[in-house]
């Protein structure tokens, strides 16, 4: 997830313009959607995705990465977590049962890995300890306050510092596994 300093995913009023990827940090991203088995979005999250990658690779200035990025992400195996039923598409279905349910029975599954993405239902799989590891892509800004990353829990989480790195205008990638 994209991360602010100070601990939020996005900034007041859902705003997510702080975290415009450089060119470089955004085939990371495209990299790491190329190599996921599944991806689990919330309903916000997914409605951001779904609004823009379908056909992203359409637009007459897309990059050769953003076509990329927008095949890889078709491709791309995904489930959708709501309570409220909507049509989903492009590879991907929706539950609208207990998001803890369906994402311990599908790693059960061992079918590869996978990527949690929206800040509600990361929440509900760091409390239930379903995460393995963390990708955490800090950015140099300070919002204030927003909609925060990690949730409160009840016990410690414990990781392991797996990898470092250093992208564009001072963007950090930190990978953690959690010790278990």
């Amino acid at each position: 997830m994209n991360v602010s300093l100070d601990g939020y995913v996005a900034a007041p009023g859902d705003d997510l313009g702080w975290s415009v990827p450089s060119a470089e940090l955004f085939q990371w991203w495209s990299d790491r959607a190329g190599a996921t088995s599944l991806a689990l979005y919330g309903r916000k999250l997914w409605e951001t995705m779904s609004s823009h990658w379908p056909t992203a690779d359409q637009r007459p200035d897309a990059t050769a990465a953003e076509i990329e990025f927008a095949r890889r992400w078709r491709n791309m195996p995904k489930v959708v977590f709501s309570s409220a039923p909507s049509p989903v598409d492009w590879n991907a279905r929706l539950v609208t049962g207990d998001a803890v349910t369906e994402i311990t029975r599908l790693k059960a599954e061992d079918g590869g890995p996978m990527d949690v993405g929206g800040a509600t239902l990361a929440a509900a799989a760091i409390r239930a300890g379903l995460i393995d590891e963390y990708a955490i892509v800090t950015h140099p800004v300070v919002v204030g306050g927003g909609t925060p990353f990690f949730p409160t829990v009840d016990d410690w989480v414990s990781l392991t510092l797996v990898e470092t790195r250093q992208f564009a205008e001072g963007v950090v990638l930190t990978r953690y596994e959690t010790k278990r």
